[in-house]
């Protein structure tokens, strides 16, 4: 982790330095143990902030829509593809964007660690694949694989798809996961039990759109939940409205979403609100053949027509 901070200090100092860039977001240390925050270095002095490790939650694309400056990002892999999709979908243009690229190995779920440890955490650190959390009293050494975050565990793009400079080299891929084999065992459920699911995820919902606004796919000027003339929606947290949120939230990212965990990651109560957003992403992979984020030269299955499509009701 180090030679990470360090490579990415030195790269954020030359950019800056040389002009080439106005602004760099990356992290720097959070407030709190557990949680880094989003940084944006403009000149080279400042670049001295960043770091990176293991909790580097937020997805820095999100900062990036509609920008006018020259920007570098400090990027892993998810980050990376929701890069790819602002350039597919016109919200900054790649020779605007200089994406400074880290192999990732998994960002720490901050609510497992609490969650073991059960008592106020003052202090994490990161040493030989382990972490070891410290508060009054107390030293505690986890192994850090067992508290990644779900999609970490199952993530297949740990290294940036598409970067202008590489702070380390590659790291492996993992191979041989399934995903979806969760999302497919619940669909062999019956469709009155899956739906009771839902109704029981989303109970705690308050609607703060936390995720919402963690999310790189929701830039919207104005957000369908926000429409007065016409209201879509409610703005009660009456359990229809709370369900047709998640649900056309989910739409919306479909054939978009890179799995990157931000909404689940600023989610207040908790919310597994990537149940919505996984089913939809394997449905696009299988029907499509189609990942989102791989490639700027490929648009998304949902945006193009082709006379051929299969599909009977359109022909």
């Amino acid at each position: 982790m180090e030679e990470r901070t360090k490579k990415i200090r030195e790269i954020a100092k030359r950019l800056l330095s040389e002009g080439r860039v106005d602004v760099v977001l990356g992290y720097r240390a959070g407030t709190v143990p557990l949680k880094n925050a989003p940084y944006f270095a403009r000149t080279p002095e400042e670049a001295e902030n960043f770091i990176w490790d293991s909790h580097g939650r937020i997805n820095l694309a999100n900062f990036l829509p509609q920008r006018q400056d020259r920007v570098a990002v400090v990027a892993k892999g998810c980050d990376a593809r929701n890069i790819v999709n602002h350039i597919v979908e016109n919200q900054i243009k790649r020779d605007q964007v200089y994406i400074i690229g880290v192999p990732c190995q998994g960002m720490i779920d901050p609510g497992l660690v609490y969650e073991r440890e059960g008592r106020l955490i003052e202090e994490a650190i990161e040493a030989d694949g382990r972490l070891i959390v410290k508060g009054q009293g107390f030293e505690t050494t986890m192994e850090r694989t067992e508290v990644l975050r779900q999609n970490c565990r199952s993530c297949a793009y740990r290294n940036p798809p598409l970067y202008d400079e590489l702070v380390t080299d590659p790291v492996p891929e993992q191979e041989g996961l399934d995903p979806y084999e969760d999302i497919k065992e619940f669909l062999t459920r019956p469709n009155s039990e899956r739906f009771d699911y839902f109704e029981k995820l989303i109970e705690p919902c308050i609607r703060c759109y936390a995720c919402r606004d963690a999310c790189p796919l929701c830039y919207c000027a104005v957000c369908f939940v926000d429409e007065h003339m016409p209201q879509w929606l409610g703005k009660s947290i009456d359990p229809r409205d709370k369900m047709t949120f998640h649900i056309l939230r989910a739409f919306h990212c479909a054939g978009r979403c890179t799995d990157c965990g931000a909404c689940e990651a600023a989610c207040p109560m908790n919310i597994k609100v990537r149940q919505f957003t996984r089913r939809l992403e394997m449905d696009v992979k299988e029907l499509y053949g189609y990942e989102a984020g791989l490639s700027p030269d490929i648009q998304p299955p949902l945006t193009v027509y082709r006379p051929d499509d299969p599909q009977d009701f359109i022909k």
